[in-house]
């Protein structure tokens, strides 16, 4: 999720961690990170919650579905494992800090022979590909940028970084620094905008309706970004093939293609 003002993630949330081993097979972990927000502006502080349980029947997802914390931007994760054991330490989003802010990275998908060589201060702690992606990312954007970037120019980077690790395989991932929400699909990524007038929604993996007109004003804006829809009754945007899409204030910002197949003929 990405928002203009600080918004809860409890109605989104307890749909999408029923797929956690419930209305989905992705039983082999779950996690999410919260950017702390300071006086309604993007704070640089994270809550961060991360289970080797399913999001079906962790005591902490359940908890978090009736604790209604408060952010700018979320990335949470449920894991279906195919490279690296089910443990804590493999267990998405992946926190990191660079430029004296946290990055909060999450992937969905399966990278072949990708074994990219870090050599600078950021190693992964488990041993899937996707956190050794997120730290190749950190890596080169460190490389890229003596100071902190702009989100435009951080787009940009990103821009020619996802390629190279596209081509091994299906790259659908979020990246957040608290600023921006970056999202890119290879193969299955929709978003959605919701703003005033709010409409009443359906949640697609729970029995349950919601009116958010009662729960929003009409200040609020937001971004949800999901592998598949939440709910039955809005309209969906499927990100296409190669598309990174940087989300600010509660919208698409910037969009930009990233096609891996352009990276490999250069």
């Amino acid at each position: 999720m990405n928002s203009r003002l600080p918004s809860s993630l409890t109605l989104s949330f307890t749909g999408f961690s029923q797929r956690g081993g419930c209305t989905d097979h992705h039983a082999d972990g779950w996690g999410i990170a919260f950017f702390e927000s300071n006086c309604n502006a993007p704070g640089k502080g994270v809550r961060y919650f991360v289970d080797k349980q399913s999001a079906a029947s962790s005591p902490i997802a359940q908890m978090l579905r009736t604790f209604p914390i408060k952010s700018h931007n979320v990335v949470a994760h449920v894991r279906k494992a195919t490279v690296g054991q089910v443990m804590l330490e493999n267990s998405h989003p992946f926190v990191r800090e660079l430029w004296g802010r946290y990055w909060v990275f999450a992937h969905n998908g399966d990278l072949k022979d990708y074994a990219p060589r870090l050599h600078g201060n950021f190693r992964p702690v488990g041993d899937t590909d996707s956190e050794q992606a997120f730290c190749w990312l950190l890596q080169e954007l460190a490389k890229s940028h003596a100071g902190v970037p702009s989100v435009e120019e951080l787009t940009l980077t990103l821009r020619e970084l996802v390629p190279q690790i596209a081509r091994h395989g299906t790259f659908n991932f979020l990246l957040s620094n608290g600023q921006a929400l970056w999202a890119h699909a290879s193969t299955n990524l929709h978003y959605l905008v919701r703003q005033h007038p709010f409409p009443e929604v359906h949640l697609r993996d729970e029995d349950l309706k919601v009116d958010l007109a009662e729960l929003n004003g009409p200040e609020d804006r937001l971004a949800i970004v999901v592998t598949e829809p939440l709910t039955t009754n809005e309209t969906w945007t499927r990100i296409p093939a190669g598309e990174l899409v940087t989300f600010v204030d509660g919208c698409p910002a910037v969009t930009a293609s990233c096609m891996p197949q352009a990276a490999a003929t250069a």
